[in-house]
C-alpha cells in the first residue's frame, strides 16, 4: 500500500520535521507541505549505564535530563547533579550521561526503564521503529471508509464519554467497525492507557482484530501507532495532530494514520489508500 511520500528528515535535532499530507476538505483532497513535531528517543545514564530512553521534542535535552532525575525522585535536587555530558560519538546528540556529584551514591539499575530502542543500532528513531516491525502483526488491507466515516469519529467517541461528562478531565479511545458501529470505548487520565484498554477489551471478544478502527481523543504520538501495530490495528484517527515519529512508523507498518479530524476535515499522514470519495 502506498503512501504520502515523506520529506527526509536532514536534521534530527530539529523540533519539527517536514512532511507530505494528504489534507481531505469535505469530499476533495490535496497533498499538501505540512509540519509535523519532532518526536525521537533520548538516552539517559548514570556513571555511563543507561537508565532511561524517553521520547521527546528534540531540544534541551539537558534540562530534560536534570528535571527528570529530579521528578523521578532518582536525585533528591539540582545540588547532586554536576552536569549533564552528551556521550562520546553520540552524532545526533541523543545520549546524555548525568554526572552526580561527589559523593552522592545512586544505583542505577534501581531506576533502569525498558522501551523500544536498540543498544546494537544506537538510540535513534529507526532503532525504534525497526523494534515494533520485528513485533507487529501484518494489518488488514481495509478498511476501506469514506471521508465522511471519518469526520463522524470524533463525534460518536464524545457521545459515549460518560465519565469526561463527569469530571472533563479524561481521555478516550475507541474501536469502531468498518461500518460505523461503536465496539468499545475505555476512558483513563492517560492516553496510553485509554488505548490499552481498548485492546485489553476488544481482545476478549475477537482476536485477531481484523478491520477496526481506533479512535482516540487526543494527539497521535509514536506509543500509540506502536500498540496499534503490534496489536494489528489498521487505522488511527485522533483529534490533534500526530508526531513525526507517528506517521513514520505508520507507513513503515501499513497503518493508516489520520489527524486534526474536525467537522468537515483531516489530515492523512499514512495508507491513505484506505479513504475513499
Amino acid at each position: 500500500m502506498s503512501n504520502p511520500k515523506p520529506t527526509t528528515m536532514d536534521n534530527p535535532n530539529s523540533p519539527t520535521t517536514p512532511w507530505t499530507t494528504v489534507r481531505y476538505t469535505g469530499d476533495e483532497s490535496s497533498h499538501v507541505d505540512d509540519v509535523l513535531t519532532t518526536e525521537g528517543p533520548v538516552e539517559f545514564r548514570l556513571g555511563g549505564v543507561p537508565v532511561a530512553v524517553l521520547m521527546r521534542t528534540p531540544g534541551r535535552d539537558e534540562q530534560l535530563g536534570l528535571g527528570f532525575v529530579i521528578s523521578e525522585g532518582i536525585v533528591l535536587g539540582p545540588e547532586e547533579v554536576t552536569g549533564i555530558q552528551p556521550v562520546e560519538g553520540s552524532e545526533n546528540g541523543d545520549r546524555y550521561d548525568i554526572i552526580l556529584a561527589d559523593g552522592v551514591k545512586i544505583d542505577p539499575e534501581q531506576f533502569r526503564r525498558n522501551v523500544f530502542a536498540s543498544s546494537s543500532c544506537g538510540v535513534c528513531g529507526k532503532a525504534s521503529i525497526d523494534a515494533v516491525l520485528i513485533a507487529c502483526r501484518t494489518p488488514p488491507e481495509g478498511p476501506i471508509v469514506s471521508p465522511r466515516y471519518v469526520t463522524e469519529l470524533p463525534v460518536k467517541m464524545r457521545e459515549a464519554q460518560k465519565q469526561f461528562e463527569i469530571t472533563g478531565a479524561l481521555h478516550a479511545a475507541a474501536a469502531f467497525t468498518p461500518a460505523g458501529e461503536l465496539l468499545v470505548l475505555e476512558e483513563d487520565v492517560g492516553r496510553h492507557n485509554a488505548v490499552d484498554k481498548v485492546i485489553g477489551s476488544l481482545a476478549a471478544t475477537r482476536w485477531p482484530f481484523g478491520e477496526v478502527v481506533l479512535a482516540v481523543s487526543g494527539r497521535i504520538g509514536f506509543e500509540i501507532t506502536q500498540k496499534a501495530a503490534v496489536a494489528g490495528i489498521p487505522f488511527i484517527a485522533g483529534v490533534s495532530g500526530a508526531s513525526s515519529l507517528a506517521a513514520e512508523l505508520g507507513v513503515q507498518t501499513g497503518v493508516t494514520v489520520i489527524g486534526f479530524v474536525r467537522k468537515d476535515t483531516f489530515n492523512v499522514y499514512s495508507g491513505h489508500e484506505r479513504v475513499v470519495r
